[in-house]
């Protein structure tokens, strides 16, 4: 329990945060902060989301119906993805290209891995409808006959989907013919989900655009299905029906997020990068380094001047989701990751995770693998006399069994085995963090690390020593800062489009450009307007994302001209430039209250501390202080 008195009439909001171990819950407003941690239901998240909704309203002595807004963040989409447990998916094409799935990029998994397979396509060639059709860039090359539209309808119709996904040629210029094909498949199929490529993401490059539609295709009956139980749930208990967290750190209203599911596959980890960011704003940092360590894996992102980073797409279990992202590295190291020797001896951690149940060894639910939390146990920084949220008793003893087992299978002893994953884990971590600092051209040396989650504030002095950050900050109710931002996301949509122009054609970038500004304005009125363009020096495959306020072609060559020097070490001046694609996004902000909770820890290490939802280390050659802004600073001695 953190914040103050709880008979506050005012209404509040909740943000709900579900992980692979515990399910978070935050209650926000009438002058109070609440939360409850309960264990996450795997089997059906939903059930963890009301039980941590109902613990906090519980701990907060307010009812549902007090309750004027709820965020989620879930994993749902990505859980699915990542164990290929999607909608039987067709795919429809333009006639001999439908194997574009199979055929990639034609490029190898791993450089130099040759035995390393790219994953299966989601959707297999007995699936696949080509299309008698041809759009090319300058418009039609072959007509789509209405003869045509009913034998694809016909076709798809036999192979009894659950899902399509429609991705003609150059439809993100031309969306006549998919347009046709989307809706005669819904008029045949009411039952079907369908998803035009060019209507999710209208924007150059074939494979992407097509890898994205097959991705929200399978995804969405999954996700769909799971929304509608989690909205039913809500209305029995009196809740409003949540909005859900996007992977571009907005949120859309329940029903909205249902019918397009590739938009939340990194909802889980955004609210945190959210939470981050909104720290970072009121605590004054200029730079600094995202860290959210929980039971399954780590998220890690840059935020500069109170903005997160963002990326136009990712990839996620080897399928590519062109779609826009908060720049977020995840790496499978948590503190339920299970340690153990490869073939050559070496002691590895991860990808495998113990989950919520049966979890580690030290949870005593019968885990009998050793894991990054057992490593700690073993070595004193959790203190098992006091259970973790959600009334989980540490078991020391089968900790201490676990971690030893592995230890005589690579002939260490218990505790310098438990050290060792301990190290492990954290290289791993730190490469994360070098990916989204070092490789975006920012010195780590000159961020604050934030670190929350369970077991963020674990680690966080030796991932800073090993990035040679000097700062490490824990926030007030370090380990429920990822509900707190689904709370306090912003209302956002992101609008792009493909024009592949040169920058001095600023009469016909000037019109797509309003024409995105006013659909934007339509989609979240009264909010405000960002806008960018992916540039590129003509000639050039790929693209750098820079940002375009005014309209004016020369600042959009100047941004352009800095951002490939900041990130290539110079510019080509005189080079022609294209423009390839233009994005704008409108925010409309909903402002995170000021945390509270136990008073700052005041330590010198080595010294362990338990502290709002988390455990906090002290590392050797650190001293802990109350930060400013609520929590603890964690600063390096000389």
């Amino acid at each position: 329990m953190i914040g103050g008195p709880s008979d506050q009439p005012e209404p509040i909001v909740v943000g709900v945060d579900v992980g692979g171990t515990f399910t978070d819950a935050v209650v926000l407003g009438g002058g109070q902060v609440r939360t409850a941690k309960v264990p996450t239901t795997p089997d059906d998240q939903s059930r963890g989301v009301l039980d941590a909704v109902a613990g906090a309203l519980g701990d907060a002595g307010r009812d549902p119906g007090s309750v004027t807004g709820l965020t989620h963040g879930m994993t749902v989409g990505t859980n699915a993805l990542l164990e290929g447990r999607g909608a039987q998916t067709a795919l429809v094409a333009t006639e001999g290209f439908t194997d574009v799935l199979e055929l990639r990029r034609q490029d190898r998994a791993h450089l130099y891995r040759l035995s390393d397979r790219h994953p299966p396509p989601l959707v297999g060639p007995q699936e696949h409808v080509g299309v008698v059709e041809r759009v090319g860039a300058e418009g039609v090359l072959i007509p789509l006959a209405e003869e045509e539209i009913g034998r694809v309808v016909e076709a798809v119709a036999e192979r009894d989907p659950e899902s399509v996904a429609v991705g003609l040629l150059f439809s993100f210029a031309h969306p006549e013919h998919e347009r046709r094909l989307t809706d005669a498949l819904r008029r045949r199929l009411p039952g079907v989900h369908v998803t035009g490529s060019a209507e999710l993401i209208p924007e150059i490059r074939e494979y992407e655009r097509i890898s994205t539609a097959a991705v929200d295709a399978y995804l969405t009956p999954v996700v769909g299905r799971y929304l509608g139980r989690l909205g039913e749930a809500c209305d029995t208990a009196g809740l409003p029906r949540p909005d859900i967290m996007l992977s571009n750190g907005g949120v859309l209203p329940i029903g909205a997020a249902a019918e397009h599911a590739a938009l939340t596959v990194l909802s889980g980890p955004a609210g945190g990068v959210i939470g981050a960011a909104a720290l970072a704003r009121s605590a004054g940092e200029e730079t600094i380094l995202s860290f959210d360590m929980g039971g399954t894996s780590t998220d890690v992102a840059l935020v500069m001047d109170g903005a997160p980073g963002r990326a136009p797409g990712s990839t996620i279990a080897g399928h590519p989701v062109h779609l826009p992202v908060l720049d977020i590295e995840t790496v499978s190291a948590g503190g339920g990751s299970i340690a153990w020797a490869d073939s050559g001896g070496a002691l590895r951690v991860g990808p495998r995770s113990a989950g919520a149940r049966p979890g580690p060894a030290g949870y005593g639910r019968g885990g009998g693998d050793a894991t990054v939390t057992d490593a700690n146990i073993v070595l004193g920084r959790i203190d098992v006399s006091d259970p973790l949220s959600g009334e989980v008793a540490l078991d020391a003893d089968a900790a201490q069994a676990a971690v030893g087992r592995l230890g005589d299978e690579l002939g260490l002893d218990t505790p310098t085995c438990a050290e060792g994953i301990i190290a492990v884990a954290v290289q791993e971590m730190v490469a994360a963090l070098r990916t989204v600092s070092v490789e975006r051209g920012v010195d780590p040396r000159q961020a604050t690390l934030v670190a929350f989650g369970g077991a963020g504030p674990l680690h966080a002095c030796a991932v800073a020593d090993e990035l040679g950050c000097p700062r490490v900050l824990v926030p007030p109710a370090a380990g429920m800062l990822a509900a707190a931002g689904l709370a306090a996301a912003p209302i956002r949509r992101d609008l792009v489009q493909t024009v592949l122009l040169d920058v001095r054609a600023s009469e016909e970038l000037g019109r797509v450009r309003r024409d995105l500004r006013d659909r934007a304005q339509d989609a979240v009125p009264g909010g405000h307007l960002g806008e960018e363009a992916d540039c590129r020096y003509l000639g050039q495959s790929f693209t750098l994302t820079v940002p375009w306020a005014d309209g004016d072609a020369g600042a959009l060559l100047a941004n352009f001209e800095e951002a490939y020097a900041r990130r290539y070490g110079s510019a080509d001046p005189g080079q022609a430039v294209e423009v390839v694609s233009l994005r704008v996004h409108i925010e409309r902000d909903r402002a995170m209250p000021a945390l509270t909770g136990q008073p700052g820890v005041t330590a010198r290490g080595p010294a362990g501390r338990r502290i709002d939802g988390a455990s906090l280390w002290i590392g050797d050659r650190w001293s802990a202080s109350p930060a400013d802004t609520g929590g603890t600073l964690l600063e390096r001695e000389a």
